[in-house]
């Protein structure tokens, strides 16, 4: 006679910490959910009231206690252009030579460690790098442009990582098929293996974007302006952004009890930036994986 491989009270047991084990990890996540909601709500309920076409269209005015923030918008989307221009060739072209050039061995491992620290380094200290380098030493003094190439260097780790893990879940039989039938290596990697990438690849640009669009350190040192009221004009000169702005106007001034609604109605502009800049990456992911798919 077949003999159970656990006795019954073992098993009562073990389905009965399952259970307890399911039932923790399922409270910790409607936790996080619920308090995504609730910071959520909070900054709607907050600064719903204060948006409106004057405030979304005009600069700031009387003491930044009135008027809204356009030039904050505008500068945000500068220095978000300007750090995609610098971080996207760098670190995809860092990224195919991590995976397709490279010899696998401690170079990469090296590289890679470095990438690593790279983006956990604070931002503040990509701000007085930046600082440093792009206002002092290279004498682009406070500049979108300073700015921008502090938050390119900010951004760059993860487009690289985002490449190379891309490219990596790329089958190898890709690339021996493309080179079987007589293209070049550069030519594999240019219309086989870059296109199949793609998706991921814009994936992580964007997501990059997103998280630099939220920075204030690095631009407090290379090219923040306290106040404003007329847009920049060339790449040399200074902006407005929302984080800066919002540390300001929430911090500082001669009437908080004026700021504090324009400071909620930043915060809930920002945040509506950063999630249309995740819809847009997962659209644009769809488009290039049905791309991929069509060809």
């Amino acid at each position: 006679m077949k003999q159970d491989v656990f006795p019954a009270g073992q098993g009562v047991r073990k389905r009965r910490s399952q259970w307890l084990a399911f039932g923790i990890f399922k409270l910790l996540s409607y936790s996080i959910v619920l308090i995504l909601f609730a910071i959520l709500g909070f900054i709607i309920y907050k600064g719903a009231g204060v948006i409106s076409w004057e405030f979304l269209t005009t600069a700031p005015s009387d003491g930044m206690t009135g008027g809204g923030i356009w030039p904050a918008i505008v500068g945000t989307f500068y220095l978000m252009v300007g750090s995609a221009l610098f971080a996207f060739p760098v670190g995809v072209m860092s990224g195919i030579y991590m995976n397709e050039y490279a010899p696998k061995g401690k170079l990469v491992r090296f590289i890679r460690m470095m990438t690593n620290n790279l983006s956990g380094i604070p931002s503040i200290v990509f701000g007085l790098f930046g600082m440093a380098l792009f206002v002092k030493y290279m004498g682009f003094g406070d500049s979108i442009l300073a700015g921008s190439l502090t938050l390119g260097l900010l951004c760059v780790p993860l487009v690289i990582r985002t490449t190379e893990e891309a490219l990596k879940a790329i089958p190898d039989s890709f690339r021996e098929g493309s080179l079987a039938l007589g293209a070049t290596k550069l030519q594999t990697i240019w219309h086989v293996i870059l296109p199949m990438g793609m998706p991921n690849i814009i994936t992580g640009l964007i997501l990059a974007l997103g998280r630099v669009s939220g920075e204030t350190a690095p631009i407090l040192f290379t090219c923040a302006a306290y106040f404003l009221p007329h847009l920049p004009h060339s790449m040399l000169d200074q902006c407005m952004a929302l984080p800066y702005h919002l540390y300001v106007i929430a911090t500082s001034g001669t009437d908080m009890e004026s700021q504090l609604p324009l400071a909620y109605g930043t915060a809930l502009v920002l945040i509506i930036i950063i999630l249309i800049i995740n819809l847009l990456a997962n659209a644009l992911r769809r488009y290039f994986s049905n791309k991929v798919k069509t060809n």
